[in-house]
C-alpha cells in the first residue's frame, strides 16, 4: 500500500510519529515557500517592468518597496467582504479556495532537491513522489477551471457568468495541447514518477545541458508548454479571463476584499508552480554542477546546491514571463482560441508521434536519423493536409453573408 502511494524512502517502512512530522514539515515549508515567492515575484514583476518602462516601481513600504505586495495584502484582507444577494453563497465563497489549492497540490510533486535525511529519516525534497506524478499534475491543472466556472455562476449575475464561460472554454482548450506536452515527455522518460524524471536529467559533465535534459530533445514540446502553460495560468498576452473592457472585471466581478485577492494569489501561484513543472521536466529539475573539491556527501553538494541550481532556473523562467508580459499586447478572444485549436494541439499531437516514432527506432535498432527525418516529413505533409481542410477566415465571412 505504501508502494502505491509513494515512491518516497520515507513511506516505505512503518509510518511512526517522526515520519508523520517530517511530512507535516515539509507541506508547511513547501505552503510558506510557494506565499513568500508570490510575494516577491508580484515585487519583483512592478520592479522590472518600471525599469522596463523607465518608471520607479515600487518604493515606500520595506527596503525598494519589497514589502508592497504584504502591505496590498493586508489592505485587502481588513477590507470589506461584500456578497450579493443573488449569490449562492456556499459556493460563492468555496470557489476562490478551489482556484488556489491546484496550485499548492501541483508544487507538492516538484522536486526541488536530491535525497535527504531529515529527523534521521532519509527522503526526498518534495514534499511526495507519486508514482503517477505527471498525471496527477495533469489532473491539478484541471480541477483549477471548476473555481472560476463556479465563481462566475454562483455570483448570480450575467456579467462574471459571461467571463467564467470564456475562462473555461480558454482553459479546456488549452489543456489539450499542455497535456500533450508532458506526454512528449513521459514518452522519453518511461515513467510518470516527477523524481525519476528528474533522475534520468542527471549531471555528468558540462555537455549534460545538452545531452541529459530534456529540453533539447522536445523542444518542439517544450515550446508548446510554455505557451499553453501561459494561457492556463491567464498570463498576457492570455489574459482575456480579466479583459475588463469587455466584461466588466470578469469571472471575479461580485468579490471583493481577501476573496478577491486570492483569485490572483492563485493566478501568481499557478505562473510559479507551472515554471517549477517546467524546470522540472524539461530543464534538470536540481540538477547541476556541483563543488568537486567537496565531497559527494557534503551538506553543500546534497542539500544547498540543487536548491540553488533549482532556484535560477525557475528564476530565468519566471524573469521570461515577465518580459512577456511587458512586451506582448492581448490578442482577440478570437484568435486566442483559433491558435489553441488549429495549430497548437495540430503541433502538439504530431510531434507526440513524431517522439513515439524515434523512441520505437532507439528500441528496435533502427536509424535514429532515418527515423526521425521520416517521420518529421510524414507530421509536416500530414498538419498541410490538416490546414488545407480547415475553413479560412474569407471562407467564414462568406458562409455568415
Amino acid at each position: 500500500m505504501n508502494h502505491l502511494l509513494a515512491l518516497d524512502p520515507l513511506l516505505r517502512g512503518s509510518v511512526t510519529w517522526s515520519v508523520l512530522a517530517v511530512v507535516l514539515i515539509k507541506v508547511v515549508v513547501a505552503f510558506v515557500i510557494l506565499l513568500v515567492a508570490v510575494m516577491l515575484y508580484i515585487w519583483a514583476m512592478r520592479k522590472v517592468i518600471a525599469d522596463m518602462q523607465n518608471r520607479i516601481g515600487p518604493n515606500r513600504a520595506g527596503p525598494y518597496g519589497v514589502l508592497q505586495t504584504l502591505a496590498d495584502g493586508i489592505k485587502l484582507f481588513f477590507k470589506e467582504q461584500s456578497i450579493p444577494d443573488s449569490a449562492d453563497c456556499p459556493v460563492f465563497r468555496l470557489a476562490p479556495y478551489l482556484s488556489i489549492m491546484p496550485a499548492f497540490l501541483m508544487f507538492c510533486v516538484v522536486p526541488i532537491g536530491g535525497t535527504v535525511s531529515i529527523l534521521g529519516h532519509t527522503t526526498y525534497l518534495q514534499v511526495v513522489d507519486l508514482p503517477i506524478g505527471a498525471l496527477f499534475i495533469l489532473a491539478m491543472s484541471g480541477l483549477g477551471v471548476y473555481g472560476v466556472m463556479l465563481a462566475g455562476w454562483s455570483s448570480g449575475s450575467k456579467y462574471p457568468l459571461l467571463g467564467s464561460v470564456r475562462a473555461s472554454a480558454q482553459l479546456l482548450s488549452y489543456e489539450a495541447a499542455f497535456g500533450l506536452a508532458i506526454l512528449g515527455v513521459l514518452i522519453q522518460a518511461g515513467t510518470l514518477s516527477t523524481h525519476e524524471i528528474f533522475l534520468q536529467q542527471h549531471w555528468t559533465n558540462a555537455w549534460s545541458f545538452v545531452t541529459h535534459w530534456f529540453w533539447l530533445k522536445t523542444c518542439i514540446a517544450f515550446g508548446i508548454f510554455l505557451i499553453a502553460a501561459l494561457a492556463e495560468t491567464n498570463h498576457p498576452p492570455f489574459d482575456l479571463v480579466e479583459a475588463e473592457q469587455e466584461l466588466v472585471g470578469g469571472f471575479n466581478t461580485e468579490y471583493t476584499g481577501i476573496r478577491f485577492a486570492i483569485f490572483f494569489l492563485a493566478e501568481f501561484m499557478n505562473v510559479i508552480t507551472m515554471s517549477a513543472i517546467a524546470v522540472t521536466l524539461f530543464l534538470g529539475g536540481p540538477s547541476g554542477p556541483s563543488l568537486g573539491f567537496l565531497s559527494a556527501n557534503n551538506v553543500i553538494n546534497v542539500w544547498f546546491l540543487p536548491m540553488i541550481w533549482f532556484l535560477v532556473k525557475v528564476l530565468a523562467l519566471l524573469f521570461a514571463t515577465v518580459w512577456v508580459r511587458a512586451s506582448l499586447p492581448r490578442i482577440r478572444y478570437d484568435r486566442l482560441m483559433s491558435f489553441g485549436w488549429k495549430w497548437l494541439i495540430e503541433i502538439a499531437i504530431l510531434w507526440v508521434l513524431v517522439t513515439a516514432t524515434v523512441q520505437v527506432a532507439n528500441v528496435e535498432n533502427w536509424n535514429s536519423f532515418v527515423a526521425a527525418a521520416v517521420s518529421v516529413v510524414v507530421a509536416v505533409a500530414a498538419y498541410g493536409v490538416l490546414y488545407a481542410a480547415m475553413p479560412k477566415s474569407d471562407e467564414l465571412i462568406e458562409e455568415i453573408r
